[in-house]
């Protein structure tokens, strides 16, 4: 009786609290192992027995940022927080000869992509285990950055990737504050202190200091391409970084990437790389999820909300943000 009646509460919760603006949209109950170590799986083999070496498949995707993905039921780690300690985990095996980086991404914020490259660099030392970036439908921006540590660059013929340059998005309510008779008054210890507040209009001094920050932050994303992508002299890379995107023949021809092709390309080319004949791919994911192909995604099992409205990622942070995002590309 008391099964039923607990059922029948979650029910009525889960029916009236989207109605009444409270709460989340859906809910999701999920039994999950107590472990949050990642489990490997393997996902593809060649034929034969008893092969020993690995090829790790390691998937990008989504918005790259340090904040923790999180719901009302449910939290999963950040972006850049996963791909470490699936770089680490690489790193720590011995039977795995080399790395493959499945990217779908619009990019993310500039620390977490600068984060996930300079991790990706040090993993690279480290090990001198070769490591390729597989550009699936998106490697975009700081996705594209991120592409640009590793030794080898390949895009699905119907990707779209490039979008080299920074971007800040605020806002300013102050329009609306003074239609309504509301007045925002700040007390700080310097007269910037509160720049890019959205309860103001920018000021030409503002301006001017977000405008060297962005193009800061710029000059040391055309730093990165050009040392990886070194066939591009610095004044054809500046006609290509004006935020553009490519597709993947394109890319190619602007020399951004180095193949067009498919995952299974990307496998073969690491094989290649590190002189291996046959080889298992795995994929690392948490207790709590499961990966059934080279496609498969490494989150949890989810439920499809009855209402889903979301903000984009860059936009639920709460806070204006330096990125290197290609905007279109957020879900």
């Amino acid at each position: 009786m008391c099964k039923q009646s607990c059922i029948a509460v979650f029910v009525t919760l889960t029916l009236l609290l989207p109605s009444i603006g409270c709460g989340p949209a859906a809910f999701q109950v999920q039994l999950v192992s107590p472990g949050r170590d990642l489990v490997e799986t393997e996902v593809m083999r060649d034929e034969g027995f008893f092969i020993g070496d690995k090829i790790a498949l390691i998937d990008v995707d989504g918005m790259l940022s340090h904040q923790p993905q999180r719901n009302w039921l449910r939290s999963e780690d950040s972006s850049v927080s996963t791909f470490v300690e699936k770089l680490n985990k690489a790193a720590a095996d011995p039977s795995v000869k080399a790395v493959v980086l499945r990217i779908n991404s619009p990019g993310g914020t500039v620390s977490a992509s600068d984060t996930m490259y300079h991790h990706l660099l040090d993993f690279k030392f480290r090990t001198g285990k070769p490591v390729f970036a597989c550009i699936m439908s998106l490697g975009c921006s700081g996705a594209y950055y991120l592409a640009c540590g590793a030794d080898g660059i390949i895009a699905q013929p119907s990707a779209v990737t490039g979008s080299i340059g920074t971007i800040m998005q605020t806002v300013s309510f102050k329009g609306t504050m003074d239609l309504i008779g509301i007045r925002a008054v700040a007390i700080k210890s310097g007269e910037l202190k509160d720049i890019a507040s959205p309860f103001k209009q920018l000021t030409s001094e503002e301006q001017k200091v977000l405008s060297d920050i962005i193009m800061d932050f710029y000059e040391q994303f055309l730093e990165v391409v050009q040392e990886h992508r070194n066939q591009l002299t610095d004044s054809q890379l500046r006609e290509l970084a004006d935020g553009r995107v490519f597709t993947a023949f394109q890319a190619k021809e602007n020399k951004l990437i180095d193949r067009t092709g498919y995952l299974e390309d990307a496998i073969v080319w690491a094989k290649e790389r590190a002189n291996l004949r046959k080889v298992r791919v795995v994929m690392y994911h948490r207790p709590s999820s499961s990966i059934t192909s080279v496609y498969g995604s490494a989150a949890g099992p989810q439920i499809n909300p009855m209402v889903n409205i979301e903000l984009p990622d860059w936009l639920q942070s709460g806070q204006a943000q330096f990125l290197y995002l290609w905007q279109p590309g957020v879900e």
